[in-house]
């Protein structure tokens, strides 16, 4: 028998509360949504009355997927006050999970692990899914994924792809040391990078380069001046934008291309700080100039 009174065991037992909650209010959502098909806009054409379903549920990774990439679904919901408050408990829903998940997490990184298992049996329609699509595993951020909500009427929107790039992280000569010593180090191309690495000075920081998918951004224009005086904002999108419904329409929208730019078109300023061949590629790591 399990024993109830370790703090673990009730967070557990709480997680599978939360994420009933989660299932609970991504149900009510979907139905109302389903029952009063409100004004939507989907970035793929494509409008049927679930999908909205199929994407709140998708939570899952599917089998031999990177489990850094999440999958998208850009669309534009005009909601009335029922279905925005529908939609600010599923987002309540998700906060707390994850805020309980980052606790189990420091508690016991294993049982994180368990619980991302145990967690899709706990619902038919979610374990029905896994057997016939073949999907495995909790995907923690498609699961606690915020759906961005517009707090005003919204006069239009413009969508763009943000190609950020790379993402550059600068560490020391003694941290790209550890990294390499955790691969292969009896592989010719470690030690020849091992090599390299003891020929410079200790103190000489060098850069980790990661390449970045592109984002789908959209730009917020209000009806009306905010509290803080903003008449816009900017919202990184890759669940549906909901806005409140705005005499029962869409607010105008400016689409983006069907395929984002191969690359970014402002100058790469802290780019070319760095040199152009990689000092030690196993680990994307460039010396600066």
């Amino acid at each position: 028998m399990p024993d109830t009174s370790r703090p673990l065991y009730r967070l557990l037992h709480e997680l599978d509360e939360r994420f009933d909650q989660l299932m609970a209010s991504i149900e009510q959502a979907a139905t109302l949504y389903e029952a009063t098909l409100p004004s939507t806009w989907r970035f793929d054409g494509v409008n049927e009355p679930t999908w909205l379903r199929a994407a709140l549920l998708d939570m899952w990774h599917q089998q031999h997927q990177d489990g850094r990439e999440t999958r998208n679904y850009i669309a534009l919901i005009a909601a009335d006050e029922p279905l925005m408050t529908a939609f600010k408990e599923v987002n309540t829903a998700k906060h707390a999970i994850s805020e309980l998940l980052q606790r189990i997490k420091q508690s016991d990184p294993q049982a994180l692990s368990d619980a991302k298992q145990r967690l899709p049996h706990r619902h038919p329609e979610v374990e029905h899914v896994l057997r016939q699509s073949g999907l495995a595993r909790l995907h923690l951020k498609q699961c606690w994924r915020q759906l961005p909500i517009a707090e005003a009427p919204v006069a239009r929107v413009r969508f763009a792809w943000y190609s950020s790039g790379r993402s550059i992280k600068r560490i020391t000569v003694k941290e790209a040391e550890h990294k390499l010593m955790q691969l292969d180090t009896d592989a010719p191309h470690i030690r020849i990078q091992l090599s390299k690495l003891a020929g410079i000075p200790s103190s000489e920081p060098l850069a980790q380069v990661q390449n970045q998918a592109p984002l789908m951004r959209a730009n917020l224009f209000f009806t009306e001046p905010l509290d803080d005086g903003h008449t816009r904002r900017a919202l990184n999108i890759a669940m549906p934008l909901i806005v409140p419904a705005h005499e029962e329409r869409l607010p105008h929208i400016k689409a983006p291309p069907l395929i984002p730019p191969a690359q970014r078109t402002r100058a790469k300023r802290r780019d070319e700080k760095l040199e152009s061949e990689a000092f030690l590629p196993s680990l994307r790591v460039y010396r600066y100039r």
